[in-house]
């Protein structure tokens, strides 16, 4: 006996309510039963969808790094792609979407550095086959935490086609790629400004590094009869080159080649004017000497006039001899003691102590950029940008925000050549060769005396590949079908870094663009619309909103009014509010099942046929929208649809009306109603719509999952 004394079984009464109804819907006991039911079905393998399917539907999942937990900003893609996922396989698509892990490169082994420092270990004392030995099998560790989080988010993803970028085929297609390039001659060995971390001893790409803002002195200095500006007198020792713009009147007398003497750090140098229109005549005194070895602008202006140039900073942010006294010193240690060394000189003409500007630093450990010059591999990126821009131009790809696809092109159109080479452990090893000043490409050794490269490639190299890696190319039947794929869907935040180079990569290996659409989302931040960090304390796991408030609303707090493109505040109250949505629905289901379903056809009312022509409408309205990517519209309308329409005047006047004659007519409307709405809700709600589907006494699927959408 139950405890209000009537008998315990699976149907509560003749109408068939299923003892579930009987308390508020309980996510937690529910969610984890209805992946299961989906995952052991195999229909997220669009091999083994019913029906006679001949469209792809393809999505390729941005990899989450392998090294951790999931954060906001990866459930609002799963919730994104599931969406579209879900949808189109309902459609009738053969719908795909491809799981992957990503090995994460820097940011995997900063994390590793981090554990080994707790266990007074450091890389730097480690054999890199050791190394990587440890850190492979920590990433595959939280490899299969991370997956079975994406689970929890509802991701229908097939896993029987996950790809993890350190497979074996991932890094013998980068090779081919590798070797391609240098073959088209698009790739070469050459010395330039890289971002330098001097902590973790490796360049790194533009979105490992971040800007800060900063106060700082900013030092107005005599340079023989001219007057300098800088943030930085630790890097002037080896300024030799004064450069001014040559339409300047107010340093016209000086020619381009002038040389003069004067009296500087260490003692008198011998300085040369060069004329460069790169310089900024309204920007302080409108002359600059330049550092071309720490500077990028600097370096650009020495390679035109074929200037040398020193390195005065060491790769551990400590001064060389050419700094004389202050060789060996840290430069944040050595700055005051230039400045007063240059003040005893009487070569400082004044100090702004209050100069705001924004300095790079490493994302990870905060460490300011020194940029450097070394020896790095490139790949000529014009070329492949330009056959990206008749990608554009052509409509063989959309950017789905106008702002974005201005901004892609403006980057497009401006790139610069591309540095691949990191200098770290944990990543695929370039597979170059030296001897004598000689390079070769080759994945096995070339012979006695030729030097392996001990670098690894940027993960961005080969996630840049990764449309076509995952699909097999050239060969597979994956890659014929489901290639190009349909929606490249992604942070804006990475627009260059790699949905761009995805663009041209794939352009580039395979003739055609990787994708048709490219979805982009914001930053998911705090309820303030502050920026998560772990600094500030306001970081949201979404797996804890998870359990708190159920997936589904979890999936709805992320979605309802979230336009692409733009960042979106996170805020547990509004993902309350879609927890007491989804038992409204299941309130509803209650009471359509107790009020008894009717599925023949009888004659309809005017009122039901007013009601279902208003279903109808919705359903148009919303597959619209989900056809056009507005799933914030979508999802919204959705919920006050069966808030506002259905449930508070349709259902309370039926209350009435299934006292009538004509009750039956109303008991096939509601049932209707129900059915074709979670249809509709169900790729943004797929738990508890599946968990009242599994439980109506008719229906027209198994699995609401592959269920016929109602357009």
């Amino acid at each position: 006996m139950s405890k209000d004394g009537s008998k315990s079984s699976q149907i509560r009464n003749d109408a068939g309510i299923p003892d579930e109804f009987l308390r508020p819907y309980q996510p937690q006991e529910s969610e984890s039963a209805m992946y299961a039911l989906w995952e052991k079905s195999g229909y997220f393998n669009p091999d083994n969808l019913p029906g006679d399917r001949t469209e792809p539907f393809t999505i390729i999942m941005p990899p989450p790094n392998a090294n951790g937990s999931l954060h906001a900003g990866h459930a609002l893609f799963v919730t994104l792609e599931d969406i579209m996922t879900r949808y189109q396989r309902m459609r009738g698509k053969k719908a795909l979407w491809v799981p992957g892990a990503d090995h994460a490169g820097f940011e995997t082994q900063v994390v590793y550095e981090k554990k080994l420092e707790k266990e007074g270990r450091s890389r730097f004392e480690m054999k890199p086959e050791d190394l990587y030995k440890e850190i492979y099998d920590f990433t595959i560790e939280n490899k299969s935490f991370m997956e079975n989080q994406l689970r929890q988010l509802g991701a229908s993803c097939d896993w029987s086609r996950e790809v993890f970028t350190l497979d074996q085929k991932v890094i013998d297609t980068v090779y081919d790629t590798f070797q391609k390039l240098w073959d088209d001659k698009l790739l070469y060995r050459g010395s330039r400004i890289v971002n330098w971390c001097p902590k973790h001893q490796t360049s790194l790409s533009n979105l490992e590094t971040e800007r800060e803002t900063r106060t700082e002195n900013f030092y107005y200095l005599k340079y023989g009869p001219f007057v300098i500006a800088t943030a930085r007198p630790e890097t002037k020792f080896g300024d030799k080159y004064v450069v001014m713009h040559p339409d300047d009147a107010r340093y016209a007398k000086y020619k381009d080649g002038d040389t003069f003497e004067c009296e500087w750090i260490n003692g008198k140098i011998t300085a040369t004017v060069v004329k460069d229109e790169s310089i900024d005549m309204s920007l302080g005194t409108g002359v600059m000497t330049i550092t071309p070895w720490h500077d990028a602008t600097d370096f650009e202006i020495a390679q035109r006039h074929n200037l040398p140039f020193e390195q005065v900073i060491d790769w551990r942010g400590k001064l060389l001899p050419i700094a004389g006294e202050f060789t060996g010193m840290n430069i944040k240690e050595a700055r005051p003691k230039i400045v007063e060394k240059l003040q005893s000189k009487e070569l400082v003409e004044k100090i702004d102590d209050k100069y705001s500007h924004e300095v790079p630093v490493c994302y990870k450990c905060n460490r300011e950029i020194e940029p450097q010059v070394k020896e790095q591999w490139f790949v000529k990126m014009q070329p492949l940008a330009l056959r990206a821009l008749e990608a554009l131009n052509n409509g063989e790809v959309k950017v789905l925000t106008e702002q974005h696809d201005k901004i892609l092109r403006h980057w497009l159109s401006n790139i610069n050549d591309w540095n691949i080479s990191r200098q770290i452990v944990w990543g695929i090893p370039i597979p170059a060769w030296q001897k004598d000043g000689e390079w070769k490409i080759s994945v096995e050794s070339p012979g006695e005396g030729w030097e392996k490269d001990p670098d690894t490639f940027d993960t961005w190299f080969s996630s840049g590949q990764w449309p076509y890696i995952t699909l097999g190319f050239p060969d597979s039947d994956d890659f014929k079908q489901f290639y190009p794929t349909t929606v490249m869907e992604t942070g804006a935040d990475i627009l260059f870094f790699w949905v761009a180079r995805m663009l041209m990569m794939g352009l580039y290996r395979t003739g055609k663009v990787p994708f048709k659409n490219v979805y982009l989302h914001g930053l998911v931040r705090d309820a303030k619309g502050q920026k998560m960090s772990k600094s500030k304390g306001n970081v949201i796991s979404p797996l804890t909103v998870s359990d708190e408030y159920g997936t589904d609303a979890l999936r709805m707090g992320l979605i309802v009014g979230n336009t692409p493109g733009t960042d979106l505040n996170l805020d547990p109250r509004k993902t309350g509010a879609y927890k007491k949505f989804a038992n409204k629905l299941w309130n509803i289901t209650r009471f359509v099942l107790e009020s008894g379903v009717v599925t023949e056809k009888p004659t309809l009312r005017d009122a039901d046929v007013k009601i279902l022509s208003r279903l109808s409408e919705v359903a148009v309205d919303v597959t619209s929208d989900l056809e056009y990517f507005r799933f914030h519209l979508a999802s919204d309308k959705l919920y006050h649809y069966l808030w506002d329409e259905f449930a508070a005047v349709t259902i309370e006047e039926s209350k009435e009306v299934l006292k009538s004659t004509e009750a039956n007519s109303r008991r096939y409307t509601l049932y209707c109603v129900l059915s074709t709405s979670l249809k509709l809700l169900h790729p943004f709600m797929p738990f508890v719509t599946e968990a009242i589907w599994q439980k109506l006494p008719k229906k027209d699927s198994e699995l609401l999952m592959v269920a016929k959408w109602p357009q």
